[in-house]
C-alpha cells in the first residue's frame, strides 16, 4: 500500500485533503505543527486535528517547534508579509521536517490542504514553486484541492495517485470546499480564522520590539500574549495584568529576575518587572500597577514586591507616562 504524509490542521482545507487521498487507497500518517505563536490551545487546532484522526481511523503525529522555529521569526530569508508573519520560510521549516518525516517512515509523498491564491504571500505559484524546492520535496509535494493546476507530481506520474480524482479549485472563496465537504458528509469543520499571532498587527509591534532588546527566549515570547505591556526609559520591561485569569498566568511567571508586584490595601492587577536597574525602577513599575488598580488616592500607599517586600507608591498620572514609559 502507498504511504503519504499529511499536514492536518484540522480545517476544512486539511480535512478534505486527507480524506480525497484515504479515498484512493493510500495509508495517510497525519503531523500537526503547534508553534510558540500559534492562537490554537489544546482546545484549538490540535483538537481538532486529533478529532479528524479519529474520525478518519489515521495515526496522527503532534510537533512543537520552539527555539529554532523564534530563530527562523527573528530572520526570515524571504521576508515578512503584512505583519511579522514569515509565510514562505514557516512553510518552508514545516515542510522539511514533514519530508524528514517522510523519508524515515518509507511514504511516498507529502500533501497538504493548500489552494492556490487562497493566501497572497505563500499560495501562489511563485510562492508554492519556492517552498516545494527549499524544502526538497520537489516532485514529491501534492496539493489535492489544487493539483490541476500544478505541474504533475512523481506519485501521479506512477500511477500512485489518480490526477482524474485531484480537484481544481482556486481563490478565497471557500464556496467549493463548503460544497464538496456537503457531498462527502463532511459538516463538523471549524470556521476559519487565524491561527498565527504573527499576522496580528497588535502582537507583531510587540514582537518586533522585544527582538529589537534581545528578548527572544521563549517565556519572553509567551509573556508577549498577556497583558498591558510598558517599556521602561531604562530598557526595563514591565506588564500588568488586565484581569483575573491574566494575573494568575503572570504570577506563575514570578522568579528572581521577573519581580512579582501587588498591591496590598485595594484590589489591582498582577504586574511584573524584568531586566530592571534596580530600585527606581521597581518604583516605577509600582506606580504603573497602581495606576491599574481600585486605588484613587493621591497619598502613598503599599506594594508588595516580590517576597516579604513593601514599597511606598503613588499611582503614576497619564501626564506622566509619556516621560518614562512606552506603551505598548
Amino acid at each position: 500500500m502507498a504511504k503519504a504524509i499529511g499536514l492536518l490542521s484540522g480545517g476544512l482545507d486539511s480535512t478534505l485533503a486527507v480524506r480525497l487521498i484515504l479515498e484512493m487507497g493510500i495509508e495517510v500518517l497525519a503531523i500537526n505543527f503547534v508553534t510558540p505563536f500559534c492562537t490554537c490551545t489544546k482546545k484549538g487546532c490540535q483538537n481538532e486535528a486529533k478529532k479528524v484522526s479519529e474520525k478518519f481511523g489515521i495515526e496522527l503525529k503532534i510537533i512543537g517547534f520552539k527555539e529554532d522555529y523564534i530563530a527562523l521569526v527573528k530572520n526570515p530569508k524571504y521576508g515578512y508579509g503584512k505583519n511579522m508573519n514569515p509565510c514562505i520560510d514557516c512553510r518552508i521549516f514545516m515542510f522539511s521536517k514533514a519530508r524528514e518525516i517522510m523519508e524515515e517512515t518509507s511514504a511516498d509523498f507529502v500533501f497538504t490542504g493548500e489552494v492556490l491564491g487562497e493566501r497572497p504571500m505563500s499560495q501562489n505559484l511563485r510562492a508554492m514553486r519556492i517552498i516545494e524546492k527549499e524544502s526538497g520535496l520537489e516532485g514529491r509535494l501534492l496539493r489535492p484541492l489544487c493539483a490541476k493546476y500544478l505541474p504533475l507530481t512523481i506519485v501521479e506520474k506512477q500511477g500512485i495517485v489518480d490526477r482524474d480524482r485531484l480537484l481544481s479549485i482556486t481563490g478565497r472563496s471557500r464556496k467549493p470546499q463548503i460544497s464538496l465537504a456537503k457531498s462527502l458528509g463532511i459538516d463538523d469543520y471549524p470556521c476559519p480564522a487565524g491561527g498565527c499571532r504573527l499576522t496580528d498587527p497588535n502582537f507583531a509591534k510587540r514582537l518586533r520590539e522585544a527582538f529589537e532588546h534581545n528578548e527572544d527566549s521563549l517565556v519572553d515570547i509567551t509573556l508577549l500574549r498577556y497583558g498591558r505591556h510598558f517599556r521602561l526609559s531604562s530598557g526595563a520591561k514591565v506588564i500588568v495584568g488586565r484581569n483575573e485569569e491574566e494575573n494568575k498566568i503572570l504570577e506563575s511567571f514570578a522568579s528572581e529576575e521577573r519581580i512579582l508586584l501587588e498591591t496590598k490595601d485595594f484590589k489591582g492587577p498582577i504586574a511584573l518587572i524584568y531586566k530592571h536597574n534596580g530600585k527606581e525602577d521597581v518604583e516605577l513599575a509600582a506606580r504603573i500597577c497602581l495606576a491599574y488598580s481600585d486605588y484613587d488616592g493621591n497619598e502613598k500607599t503599599i506594594v508588595k514586591t516580590g517576597r516579604d517586600r513593601e514599597i511606598f507608591a503613588t499611582p503614576i498620572g497619564e501626564s506622566e507616562v509619556g516621560d518614562y514609559v512606552t506603551k505598548l
